[in-house]
C-alpha cells in the first residue's frame, strides 16, 4: 500500500473521529461556539466558472470570511486567491483544506463527479457545505450523502439558487393555492446553437499547471484530454450528465419546490449526439417524459438549432390556465371559460365551420378562470446573494437550508433516470420509496458506478 493510500485512509478516519465531537452539537451549543454575529470561515473548493461567482457572493457578506481555497490548477488557484485576499490559504488538495480548523463551512463547486464524496468528506470534517447542482453524479450518491450528514449532523445546502428568488416563491405560492388549478402538465427546455462543436483534440500530455491526477479523483483513468478537462467535461458520462444534469435540474428543481411529489414512477428518453462533430459524448438533442402520479412533465433541450420565438423554459398547466417563470418573470395567462359544445367544429354547407377563427370568436367577451399576472421583477444575481445568505442563517441557526440535500437528491435522481431510459432505450420504471428501478436488473445496476482507487478506500470509511 502506498503512502498516499496510506495517508488519504488516515485522514478520513481522523475526520471521522474529529467529527463526533461536532455531531454532538445541538443548535443552542453550536450558537455558543458560533455566535449570531460571528464570521462563519469559509473554504473553497474549485475556482471555475460558478465557483468565481460564489467567491463573489461570500466575499460580499459580511459576516463570512473567506478562510481557503483548493484548487487543482495552479493559475486558477493563484488567481482565486488575488480576489479573495492575501489571509486565505491555498491549496492544491482539498483535504489540507478540510484539517483547517479556521475552516467552518465549504463551499464545493468542482466538476460533477467530485461532488457526492468531497460533500461526504467535508461533513465527516465537521463542516457544514454548500455544493454545487448537480449534486451527484449517479443515483446512489445522493442517499449516501443524506445518511453521512444526518449522522454528523451537517448543514447541506444544493446550488439551485432559483429557490431563493422571490418572484419564484410567489410562483410557488400562487401553484398551491390553486390559482391555475391542479397542475396536471408541466414543459421544461433550454436550446442554442454551438455548431460544429467543441472539436475532437488529440490526447496529449495534462498541462504542467494542472493536477490531472486529482481532478479525475474517483473518475475512471483516461489519458489527458483538453475536452475532458476545465469546463468541457460536462460532455463525457464519466464526469456529467450533459445538458440534463446540468439545466435540466433547474427546472426539475423548481417542479420538485412547486409540487412535491417524492419522484416519477417512470421515466423515457429519447435523443443523440446527432450535430455536433467533436470527441463528446451526452445528448446534443435529447426529448424525456417523466410519469408523475397525478400530472406529467417533459423536458427537451437541443444544442444546435434556437429558432424558436415563442418556447419559455419552465411552464406549469392546469384547468384554469398557464405559469410559466424564468430567473426574471413569471406570468400567469387565464383560460377562458367556454361552453364546451361551442369548441366543436361544425360540418355544413362549403367546409367546416370551425378551427382557430371559431375558437377566438368563441372566446370573445368570455370571463376568465383566473387572474392575469406579469411580474418581471427577477434578479439573477439577488438569487444567488440570497442562497448564500440562506445558507449562512442556516450555518448559525442549524436549520434546514431551502435546498436541502434530499431535494436535491430527488432532483439529481430523475435527471439521471432519464439519462439510463436514453441510454439503456426504454422506459425506467422508478419506486421512489425504495429507490429503485422496478423489474429492471441492468437499470438497477446502473445506478452506482465503481470509484477509482483510492477514493474508493474513503468512500467505504464514510458510508460503512
Amino acid at each position: 500500500m502506498s503512502q498516499r493510500i496510506k495517508s488519504n485512509e488516515e485522514f478520513t478516519r481522523r475526520a471521522l473521529l474529529g467529527a463526533g465531537a461536532a455531531a454532538t452539537l445541538t443548535a443552542a451549543s453550536y450558537a455558543r461556539v458560533l455566535g449570531a454575529n460571528d464570521r462563519v470561515g469559509v473554504g473553497f473548493i474549485g475556482f471555475g466558472l460558478i465557483g468565481k461567482r460564489h467567491v463573489l457572493d461570500f466575499q460580499a457578506e459580511e459576516d463570512a470570511a473567506l478562510v481557503a481555497m483548493a484548487e487543482t490548477h495552479k493559475g486558477r488557484l493563484d488567481e482565486a486567491i488575488s480576489v479573495m485576499g492575501s489571509q486565505a490559504r491555498g491549496y492544491g488538495d482539498f483535504r489540507k483544506l478540510l484539517e483547517n480548523h479556521d475552516v467552518d463551512a465549504v463551499v464545493v463547486s468542482t466538476p460533477d463527479h467530485w461532488h457526492a464524496l468531497q460533500t461526504m468528506m467535508a461533513c465527516a470534517a465537521g463542516k457544514d457545505v454548500y455544493v454545487e447542482k448537480p449534486l451527484t453524479l449517479f443515483v446512489r450518491e445522493g442517499r449516501w450523502m443524506a445518511d453521512v450528514a444526518r449522522r454528523h449532523k451537517r448543514v447541506v445546502q444544493t446550488g439551485t439558487q432559483q429557490r431563493s428568488g422571490p418572484h419564484y416563491a410567489k410562483a410557488r405560492e400562487l401553484i398551491q393555492s390553486g390559482h391555475i388549478g391542479p397542475v396536471t402538465s408541466v414543459r421544461m427546455s433550454a436550446t442554442r446553437n454551438i455548431m460544429p462543436g467543441y472539436g475532437s483534440p488529440p490526447d496529449g500530455t495534462p498541462p504542467p499547471e494542472l493536477d490531472y491526477d486529482m481532478w479525475l479523483g474517483p473518475a475512471p483513468l483516461r489519458p489527458y484530454n483538453p475536452n475532458r478537462s476545465i469546463y468541457h467535461f460536462r460532455w463525457f458520462w464519466d464526469y456529467s450528465g450533459g445538458q440534463m444534469t446540468n439545466l435540466a435540474a433547474h427546472s426539475i428543481d423548481i417542479l420538485d419546490w412547486f409540487l412535491g411529489a417524492a419522484g416519477p414512477t417512470a421515466v423515457s428518453s429519447v435523443g443523440g449526439r446527432f450535430s455536433l462533430r467533436d470527441n463528446g459524448e451526452t445528448p446534443d438533442t435529447q426529448d424525456a417524459i417523466f410519469q408523475y402520479p397525478e400530472f406529467t412533465a417533459a423536458w427537451w433541450h437541443r444544442e444546435a438549432s434556437d429558432a424558436e420565438e415563442s418556447s419559455t423554459p419552465l411552464t406549469f398547466f392546469g384547468p384554469k390556465g398557464s405559469l410559466s417563470v424564468t430567473r426574471q418573470s413569471l406570468m400567469v395567462i387565464p383560460d377562458v371559460q367556454i361552453d364546451p359544445a361551442r369548441t366543436v367544429p361544425q360540418f355544413s354547407g362549403r367546409g367546416p365551420q370551425g378551427g382557430r377563427a371559431q375558437r377566438l370568436a368563441a372566446r370573445q367577451g368570455r370571463p376568465r378562470w383566473t387572474e392575469p399576472i406579469s411580474d418581471r421583477s427577477g434578479d439573477v444575481y439577488q438569487q444567488f446573494k440570497l442562497h448564500v445568505r440562506n445558507f449562512l442563517d442556516c450555518v448559525k441557526s442549524r436549520e434546514q437550508p431551502v435546498s436541502d440535500l434530499e431535494s436535491g437528491h430527488r432532483v439529481a435522481t430523475a435527471c439521471h433516470l432519464s439519462n439510463l431510459a436514453l441510454r439503456l432505450g426504454r422506459t425506467v420504471r422508478w419506486d421512489a420509496k425504495q429507490e429503485t428501478a422496478l423489474d429492471d436488473d441492468k437499470a438497477a445496476a446502473m445506478l452506482q458506478r465503481p470509484y477509482r482507487a483510492p477514493w474508493d478506500r474513503e468512500l467505504k470509511v464514510l458510508v460503512s
